[in-house]
């Protein structure tokens, strides 16, 4: 069977496992389901209640638990820490990295944290509290601490020795960094360096320059972005005076973007950032979380027709039938545009040097988008039974809408990220709304000075 008809024969014959763990049906099943990825049986748990996860994963062999509680999330960690024995404890948090330990560690209380910090070895320990002075989604809050540093006065042959000792304890990468006697970064070496050169050669006299290297308190995607821009799989992570800390590695930098994607798309579907996966989220957190914005925006939209009240003798009931229309084409452009917008600034194509080229780009595109669909909003009301004027009315609305709506659509980002805030927020429903309340404004304004 394959993992998928595993799965659901698991959750087919739930109870009769839970109950009747030696049957013939239970036993088979079971072993089968431990033959299953860590991944794979990771996300089978996320979807059980307490009691249930807590039943199974005691039944599971202790090297498969341990491998499984890698895999898992920080919130269902928790979950196998409150039911855990304390030797299990200490095994299952020494596998963890430091920063692993650290997005753990922001989800227990005080009490906990202490007692749970006591269980780590020493070494482990003291990464773990400097990391924890670091925010979170900083370059030192994400950092790999346990990585093996050459010094500059090293010898070949010292420094391969020094590689075979200590590899099983420290992570080897494919770039190895190095410090003076200080422990300030001076430069680094690849590992192959070590093969091309003579034993008794110093590393010094090869060492490479680093293209780039992150402040321990640089924002993560910030970090992540020059990461992708220089095409780097790895970077040094330094404190004050060049004082090496840690690296960001290449699978650091893909959680870094996956985090930082998932967090943007929230945002721009106006829901706060979460932390945990949907079904680990109380029901009751992501409804408020849900329901406060869209009441927000519903109060907003409001607005619409308070002005569609004060302009209604000018605008007519045929000319009503049109406002889906405009006020459809404005949310739907200004959304297009600070997609645009915010997807560039995400990448790096879009700067603070390209930023007024961009804009004048734009303002060419709200043009011609603007010409273009005024002319095809005339010709289609045009087989109606509307008058020159009426048409005249529409098509002029719709382009001027389309003016504003790209402008505000790829200005709003950017005066948000000038204000340090997330442009994110900029993206629809928020940028929608308020196009629906000035395509309304702009279409009894137009018709009003045509119509008198």
């Amino acid at each position: 069977m394959n993992g998928l008809k595993i799965i659901q024969e698991m959750w087919a014959n739930l109870a009769e496992i839970l109950n009747h763990p030696d049957s013939p049906v239970s036993h088979t099943l079971w072993v089968e389901f431990i033959k299953l990825h860590p991944a794979d049986i990771a996300a089978f748990f996320l979807e059980l209640d307490l009691a249930v996860f807590e039943t199974l994963f005691q039944r599971l062999p202790k090297q498969l638990r341990l491998l499984l509680f890698e895999e898992f999330t920080s919130p269902m960690q928790v979950r196998c820490l409150a039911f855990m024995h304390e030797r299990d404890r200490v095994e299952a948090l020494n596998i963890l990295t430091a920063d692993e330990l650290t997005d753990l560690f922001d989800l227990l209380s005080d009490d906990e944290l202490k007692r749970y910090l006591e269980l780590l070895h020493a070494t482990a320990r003291a990464e773990v509290l400097s990391l924890l002075k670091f925010h979170p989604e900083s370059a030192g809050g994400v950092m790999d601490t346990r990585v093996l540093t050459l010094m500059d006065d090293f010898t070949v042959g010292k420094s391969i020795k020094l590689v075979q000792r200590l590899s099983p304890k420290r992570d080897i990468y494919r770039q190895l960094y190095v410090t003076n006697k200080a422990h300030r970064l001076v430069g680094y070496i690849l590992l192959e360096d070590l093969v091309l050169h003579a034993p008794n050669e110093r590393i010094v006299s090869f060492l490479r320059e680093n293209q780039y290297v992150a402040q321990a308190n640089e924002d993560q995607e910030s970090v992540a972005k020059k990461m992708v821009h220089y095409g780097l799989s790895m970077v040094p992570v330094v404190g004050n005076d060049t004082y090496f800390l840690g690296v960001i590695s290449n699978q650091t930098l893909v959680d870094v973007l996956v985090e930082e994607a998932t967090e943007d798309i929230q945002k721009m579907v106006a829901l706060s950032p979460m932390k945990e996966s949907y079904f680990q989220t109380p029901f009751l957190r992501l409804f408020y979380q849900r329901s406060y914005i869209l009441a927000i925006l519903l109060l907003a939209e409001s607005f619409s027709r308070t002005i569609l009240d004060a302009y209604e003798e000018t605008i007519g009931i045929f000319l009503m039938t049109f406002v889906p229309m405009l006020i459809s084409v404005g949310g739907n452009t200004s959304s297009q545009t600070s997609a645009m917008v915010i997807q560039g600034m995400a990448t790096g194509d879009l700067h603070e040097s390209n930023v007024w080229r961009f804009l004048r780009r734009e303002f060419l595109m709200a043009t011609l988008l603007a010409l273009f669909l005024g002319f095809v909003a005339f010709i289609r009301i045009s087989f109606t039974h509307a008058l020159l004027i009426e048409r005249i009315v529409v098509s002029v609305s719709l382009s001027l809408i389309v003016l504003v709506s790209v402008s505000l659509g790829g200005c709003i980002p950017l005066i948000l990220k000038k204000l340090r805030l997330d442009p994110a927020f900029s993206a629809a429903p928020f940028l929608a709304t308020i196009m629906d309340i000035l395509g309304i404004f702009v279409y009894c304004y137009v018709s009003k000075l045509i119509l008198g």
